[in-house]
């Protein structure tokens, strides 16, 4: 029996809202009105379990383009039936294995000794290896529960600050994997993607949709790319001391370009209302992250689309140590698009 669950909010993530969410929530509820939530990239997913949870809409789309956050809201979110008894059991047996008993594999081989001890990656690896032998005998679902309570599990083990573009430069210690079942939050009318927003925006129709884009030049598809190389089990070559796959999924919201594909992104958006997160680490000491759009130009490009309220709030951001921000804010804007 499986005594405790996985939270959806209960991962580290580079710029997640697990603080804000509250604040979000409630400037949403005063300023918009709707049936139809579009969550566009939706990161960790906890904006939309947030609505979710509070009966906010009848029907909501998410998207991200990572394919391990794509695997998260398929677990969490869907309503197709799984077996939970069945599902504990194997993940009782995964949390239970001797150890000892495990050969070497491809995720131990690679990732063992940096950023998992050597027994902790074998671990991730046996277990990523079974889950994909008995794919067959479980429905999509299923087997995307068990993979989302291995990244959940993996992440916690994890000798890193919170993502995987580097690991912690000493002995990484020796956590046991534990696996949980998760505290799902399933939804009816939900439709859930892996698209490039840009050209997702252009196929819907929605009364308010939430963006929370990157806003500097450090990409999420090499932030975690050992998460995804483990939901995908492609087993790729890697390179580099930070042992990353070959580049894919880059996103122009991280290069220079971020002012033109936020700009042709809203023009596309067909809703009654916007609602645009944003943080101001232009000042930041980091080149890499620093903010590639202007709180300038998100407000302009934001007042052309409708009218435009503007909120903010201190909160600490999320980094490795080596930038620091004084008094970092949290903005949110709220567009009521012209008619």
């Amino acid at each position: 029996m499986i005594n405790s669950l996985f939270n959806i909010e209960s991962r580290r993530y580079t710029g997640s809202k697990a603080k804000l969410t509250d604040w979000i929530i409630s400037l949403m509820k005063k300023y918009c009105k709707g049936d139809v939530f579009v969550d566009i990239f939706s990161g960790t997913g906890i904006i939309t379990a947030a609505t979710i949870k509070e009966k906010m809409f009848k029907s909501i789309i998410i998207n991200d383009f990572l394919y391990s956050n794509y695997i998260i809201y398929d677990a969490f979110f869907s309503t197709r039936i799984i077996n939970d008894k069945k599902l504990e059991r194997i993940i009782a047996k995964y949390n239970s294995i001797d150890l000892k008993s495990i050969k070497p594999n491809y995720f131990s081989k690679n990732f063992g000794g940096k950023y998992f001890h050597k027994n902790t990656a074998k671990h991730i690896g046996y277990i990523r290896d079974d889950i994909e032998k008995k794919k067959k005998s479980l429905t999509k679902r299923e087997y995307n529960v068990l993979l989302t309570a291995l990244i959940y599990a993996t992440d916690k083990a994890a000798n890193t600050v919170g993502h995987y573009d580097a690991y912690i430069k000493h002995k990484p210690k020796d956590k046991r994997i534990v696996m949980k079942m998760l505290a799902q939050l399933p939804f009816k009318n939900i439709k859930i993607y892996k698209e490039d927003a840009n050209i997702l925006a252009k196929k819907l129709k929605a009364d308010v949709v939430y963006i929370d884009p990157p806003y500097n030049s450090r990409q999420y598809s090499r932030f975690y790319h050992l998460l995804e190389t483990l939901v995908k089990w492609d087993m790729p070559i890697l390179y580099g001391t930070a042992l990353k796959p070959a580049t894919e999924n880059s996103s122009d919201y991280c290069t220079v370009r971020a002012p033109q594909v936020f700009e042709n992104l809203i023009r596309s958006i067909n809703s009654k209302y916007i609602v645009v997160s944003y943080n101001n680490t232009y000042k930041s000491k980091s080149s890499s992250s620093k903010n590639k759009i202007s709180l300038d130009e998100i407000e302009g490009i934001l007042n052309n689309k409708g009218k435009t309220k503007m909120f903010s709030r201190s909160h600490k951001y999320f980094n490795s140590g080596k930038t620091s921000f004084d008094d970092h804010k949290e903005y949110i804007f709220i567009t009521k698009v012209n008619d």
